[in-house]
């Protein structure tokens, strides 16, 4: 089908299945002490690795928001080529994004004959856009034309689980998730959160565990009770830095399901640079968020 597939950089994907189902990317800006970075796609493990090992020294991070007339320049040649767009947006819950996609779209709309963009809230982030990404192409692979793959993302958008854990609370604290208080008492205690997004695309706190293990183990008994294989078994588990947790958890998972197809990926810094180094992502389809 004649259409093209565009995610923003706040997703994270296996780089082999973007190559492969020639998903396109828009580019979203971060700060990092002074300088400017703007992520075209997914960045290398070194990268990211000296960008939060910059946050554990304290350089500050900071994100921008896509603005309209971006849109408007990556979404142009397609559709001056007259081709028509499926995009997934940041969730709508988390940043403005997906409303400025939809006034790009309008003002394309005026300016160009015949353009088709469907924008999807994906009501999600990180792994889960990637996820979402890989059955749209999968879709358009299997003849969905736009609007019935559009239609299909936006039915099963609530089926996606994220369950994330946090390793510094210092970032919620600055982010206002968090009182300072808690930070404090909790990073005493060595308190781990558990994190969720609702179906409405917001982050919510969900449980405290005493030290990583335990979050961990949480996360692990999460997908044992929720995951649903009749949308397959890809698992995204999106670490910021923190490979070794990784591999733990991707072996909780297959200890759980032998046959879980388990992705790790480096957290992306548009997400990173709110959640700080160390945060752990595990997700999935199953069943329906609240």
């Amino acid at each position: 089908m004649d259409y093209e597939i565009f995610v923003d950089m706040s997703l994270d994907i296996d780089v082999k299945i973007a190559e492969r189902y020639g998903i396109r990317f828009v580019p979203m800006e971060y700060m990092l002490g002074g300088e400017t970075f703007r992520a075209t796609g997914p960045e290398s493990d070194e990268r990211m690795h000296n960008f939060y090992e910059s946050m554990r020294q304290n350089i500050p991070t900071k994100t921008s928001q896509i603005t309209p007339y971006q849109y408007e320049e990556t979404f142009g040649p397609a559709v001056k080529e007259g081709k028509a767009i499926l995009y997934i947006a940041l969730s709508s819950g988390l940043s403005k994004t997906y409303e400025s996609a939809l006034l790009a779209v309008d003002n394309m709309k005026d300016e160009y004959e015949n353009v088709q963009i469907e924008v999807i809230d994906s009501l999600s982030a990180t792994g889960g856009m990637g996820m979402l990404a890989e059955s749209a192409a999968k879709n358009r692979e299997a003849g969905m034309t736009l609007e019935e793959n559009a239609k299909w993302l936006r039915d099963n958008l609530t089926y996606l689980n994220h369950w994330f854990m946090v390793e510094d609370l210092v970032y919620l604290r600055r982010g206002g998730r968090i009182s300072a208080a808690t930070a404090i008492v909790g990073s005493a205690l060595n308190i781990k959160p558990l994190l969720t997004i609702d179906a409405e695309g917001k982050l919510v706190s969900v449980a405290n565990k005493r030290g990583s293990r335990q979050a961990m183990r949480a996360l692990a008994e999460y997908y044992r009770t929720r995951y649903d294989a009749r949308f397959g078994n890809a698992v995204y588990i999106c670490c910021a830095d923190c490979r070794d947790s990784a591999a733990e958890l991707k072996n909780m998972v297959l200890n759980i399901n032998p046959d879980a197809d388990v992705r790790i990926t480096m957290l992306c810094p548009v997400i990173g640079a709110h959640t700080g180094p160390g945060m752990l992502s595990m997700i999935f389809y199953g069943a329906a968020t609240e």
